[in-house]
């Protein structure tokens, strides 16, 4: 054959040859157990990546086409990756307060709070607020030597901190426990009277005994000095480090306003908010939602790295300061039915207006009481509009304690339970004095029930309530133990979720529950380079060794954000 007919052969052969090659990748991660989430493909060995986004899963054979010379290799030498973490309702400030104020969250008793606050208080000028987060009474060793309704009173504290304002959260942020000083600059007395959806706690003698629960802490909250930019912004950068630091990619931010939302754009503009933030608009600020209505819902900002597309309401309290509100009185307290924090008409209106505007509602319920009218909103807002209700995704956050009749009806309804296993973890071994043995178990935590009736769980911490360990929740999804490992057998096992469910919970459900499942939530191509490498594997491991495992790196966009 002559030279001039094997030209037009060897160019035709060259053209083939050049499109069966594909442009290289940035980074091809290989040598490791990969699980997707993606039920067309569960489970890989190599990923390749390309300007931040996901262009092959398979194995090593099936990539090497996409090395190049400046291809980044990634030998994970046999650990094991996973779609990047997404935590499903936490409260980001809030993590970074805990960080830099008084974190209460490992005091074993009302002694610990209270010499904790006193070694602040030594390093702090006369007359500066201390603020405090994290205790809570019925996880203490040891009971105080006052106590009124169940919970400690003032006088201790006062007497160990004399002159500094002390204001101290409780673990769940619906209670709160002020000293003398405090109530003194808040002008509390025995005349203060209970606001709507709150109690100032007052003993047999009608004075204040330094606890408010629910809406009452703002008597004292209000007189607090504001914080600054700079603070907020120190918050912010400690919540995120912390964040990545537990495999956290995404963060569904638990209600925001103005002022939070600024630092959020700051660290945008300056390619600092390194997580892909999902904002809730704080649903009581009507200034805040009248200029999100006339905006409407911001979607992908800063390459997906900020979305504002929903708005967080109240309609309870919490379970741990009788707070939450119940159909039936609390086991452990007559005539006690716990508190509706915002009125119904209120949250009613608020439903049918972000639905109206495009705007995703997720509603904080925990009681029964409070997840029946919840849904009776929703329902009645969707039949009203159905032609704009079709993609809803409405949320119920916590869903903690529902009536056996309606968990069916989150899937009937498309409803989202937002649920933080973790807080059966924490809750469940004092929660049956709240509720007693049928409610916890018809009722609380039906996380199996739940998914079994349709539903996608959207799981999480509630951080600062509990660390932003989303290895934590995943251990208390499939054992339903303490994370000491009580009870044999964990508590209502027949509710536990598979590790497959609980990997989708914080992974392909969490996006689902913030409209990026398109994006992120599973390892598929085209989606975008989000990963959590551990060096363990969280899907077959004796689940007494899933609580050891640790995070190796957190992946962002196809670049390490994170390594240990």
């Amino acid at each position: 054959m002559t030279y001039r007919k094997l030209l037009p052969i060897l160019l035709i052969s060259l053209i083939f040859s050049c499109q069966d090659k594909p442009q290289p990748a940035d980074l091809l991660m290989t040598n490791a157990t990969i699980y997707t989430a993606n039920d067309a493909q569960p489970t890989a060995t190599a990923v390749a990546v390309r300007d931040g986004r996901i262009v092959k899963v398979g194995s090593a054979e099936d990539l090497a086409v996409y090395q190049g010379d400046s291809t980044e290799v990634m030998d994970l030498n046999g650990q094991y990756v996973y779609p990047g973490f997404i935590e499903g309702h936490a409260h980001i400030m809030g993590i970074g307060s805990n960080l830099v104020n008084v974190d209460l969250m490992g005091a074993q008793s009302y002694d610990e709070v209270i010499e904790m606050v006193r070694k602040r208080a030594d390093e702090t000028p006369e007359g500066e607020w201390i603020i405090g987060r994290g205790w809570h009474q019925d996880k203490w060793n040891q009971t105080p030597e006052r106590l009124f309704k169940g919970f400690p009173t003032h006088h201790q504290l006062s007497e160990a901190v004399p002159n500094h304002p002390v204001f101290l959260k409780h673990a769940s942020g619906h209670a709160s426990l002020a000293n003398a000083k405090a109530m003194e600059l808040a002008g509390v007395d025995k005349n203060t009277p209970d606001p709507n959806g709150g109690e100032v706690f007052k003993d047999v003698t009608g004075q204040p005994t330094g606890l408010f629960n629910e809406t009452a802490s703002g008597l004292v909250g209000k007189v607090i000095p504001e914080e600054t930019k700079e603070l907020r912004a120190r918050k912010l950068q400690l919540a995120i480090d912390e964040c990545l630091k537990n495999g956290i990619v995404g963060f569904h931010e638990a209600g925001s306003g103005f002022k939070e939302i600024e630092v959020y754009e700051d660290f945008a503009t300056n390619d600092e908010l390194k997580l892909r933030l999902h904002v809730m608009l704080h649903g009581r600020d009507s200034a805040l939602l009248n200029a999100y209505f006339e905006k409407g819902p911001q979607i992908g900002l800063y390459d997906y790295h900020l979305n504002i597309r929903s708005i967080k309401l109240y309609a309870d309290g919490a379970l741990g300061s009788r707070g939450a509100w119940l159909l039936e009185e609390y086991s452990d307290a007559e005539g006690v039915h716990g508190h509706n924090v915002t009125p119904m008409s209120e949250i009613e209106g608020i439903v049918k207006a972000g639905l109206e505007n495009g705007f995703q509602m997720c509603t904080h319920a925990i009681g029964d009481r409070a997840n029946r009218e919840v849904l009776d909103i929703y329902e009645r807002a969707i039949n009203a509009k159905p032609a704009i209700s079709e993609d809803h995704r409405f949320r119920i956050e916590h869903a903690q304690h529902i009536h056996p009749e309606d968990i069916p009806r989150f899937a009937e309804l498309g409803v989202i339970p937002a649920m933080q296993a973790i807080h059966m973890s924490s809750d469940r071994p004092w929660a049956i004095d709240r509720l007693g043995k049928e409610r916890i178990e018809n009722g609380a935590y039906m996380w199996s029930q739940l998914i079994d009736n349709g539903s996608k769980i959207v799981n999480g911490t509630d951080a600062p309530v509990e660390p932003v360990s989303a290895l934590a929740s995943f251990y208390a999804s499939v054992s339903r133990k303490t994370l000491q490992g009580k009870p044999e057998g964990g508590y209502e096992p027949t509710q536990k979720m598979t590790r497959e469910e609980a990997l989708k919970s914080y992974t392909l459900w969490a996006a689902y529950g913030a409209f990026m499942e398109d994006q992120t939530g599973s390892i598929e191509e085209e989606k975008l380079a989000d990963f959590t490498i551990l060096d363990k594997d969280i899907m077959s491991i004796p689940e007494e060794e899933i609580l050891n495992t640790r995070v190796v790196m957190t992946i962002i966009d196809g670049e390490v954000v994170y390594r240990n």
